[in-house]
């Protein structure tokens, strides 16, 4: 029989929410953290994350609350779900808490602006030498949270710690695999966002399966090149966390990033088109990061780099279409 843990879900969103009905369904005593208090309260009292997970009923085992006290003083298991811009200012307001001998858990997928880090570095750099797993792949949240099949990876340079993260995590419907390559996990979930954001203006620009193939696999491409430059393992980039989560994002109806492309793609404005969503689309900020990280390693990344483009030069969708269809003729590997 599993150890049950005393686990906190820090950040309130969709995926967060998810996570706390999972592990509470396990057993586990499980506290969910929102950082705004009113809205927190509203959560507490109709049991539904309303914003974020609407129509799905929060157990009453699942305690909530914008303490951070509350949060993490007694907990084993610190999972990290705020969005991944906001992640420095959080793990700030956790560095005067005793956190030795807690485990973080990164479930956010993103890079940080100007800083270039990845969740796990920035945990570290405030946090000290604390022990993290990451935790990716494709997780559709309404589709985890309705009992839909779900595979995953645990990821740390520590087995022992991985293969903790997977037990207390996996369930019949819930399944989780190991990876020590957490630079490869961490960057496959925030690269492929780019991707799913350019899936959206092509579908919102008509375009059929064939573009969308072409996408998915010359996207796959760009995220190894850049993932192997800085360090990853080529193969975990064919894993769940890569080609698993960027199937996922580029296809489904759910995803906030292939909905934002196709927003984008209808003339809106970046700002606009943000004001239209009250989640947090990951994309965005992450093609800021991954243009500079092109750069910085040298990296050949046309389609991101188009994606910034769009939105960040106000550049035409259908110009940077054709852009990308009339580069110059290149082998395929």
């Amino acid at each position: 029989m599993p150890k049950i843990k005393n686990i906190s879900i820090i950040g309130d969103g969709g995926w967060g929410t998810t996570l706390a009905i999972l592990l509470s369904g396990k057993g586990h005593s499980v506290t969910l953290w929102g950082a705004f208090p009113e809205y927190v309260e509203t959560v507490k009292a109709k049991r539904v994350n309303v914003k974020f997970l609407p129509g799905v009923k929060i157990p009453h085992e699942v305690n909530i609350t914008s303490s951070l006290n509350e949060a993490i003083d007694d907990k084993e298991i610190i999972v990290l779900a705020v969005p991944s811009q906001y992640m420095r200012s959080v793990l700030t307001r956790l560095t005067p808490y005793k956190l030795s001998g807690k485990v973080f858990v990164s479930v956010t997928k993103g890079i940080e602006n100007k800083t270039l880090k990845r969740m796990s570095e920035i945990t570290h750099e405030l946090l000290g030498g604390v022990e993290i797993c990451v935790l990716s792949g494709p997780t559709i949240a309404h589709e985890v949270v309705q009992g839909s099949p779900t595979t995953v990876v645990a990821s740390s340079g520590d087995l022992a710690l991985a293969k903790e993260v997977q037990e207390i995590f996996i369930t019949d419907r819930f399944r989780v695999y190991t990876n020590s390559d957490i630079i490869g996990v961490e960057l496959g979930g925030s690269l492929k966002n780019i991707i799913a954001i350019a899936a959206g203006i092509s579908d919102s620009l008509g375009f059929g399966t064939n573009a969308k193939a072409a996408l998915l696999t010359r996207g796959l491409a760009e995220m190894v090149r850049l993932g192997v430059a800085m360090g990853a393992k080529r193969e975990t980039f064919y894993g769940l966390s890569g080609l698993g989560d960027l199937a996922t994002t580029c296809i489904s109806q759910h995803s906030r990033n292939r909905h934002f492309g196709e927003v984008i793609a209808k003339g809106k404005t970046l700002k606009s088109a943000l004001k239209e969503t009250e989640m947090v689309v990951e994309g965005v900020a992450t093609t800021e990061s991954a243009y500079e990280l092109s750069r910085k390693y040298k990296v050949d990344m046309p389609i991101t780099a188009e994606i910034y483009k769009v939105l960040y030069e106000s550049k035409d969708s259908k110009n940077a279409v054709h852009d990308l269809m009339t580069r110059s003729p290149k082998r395929e590997n």
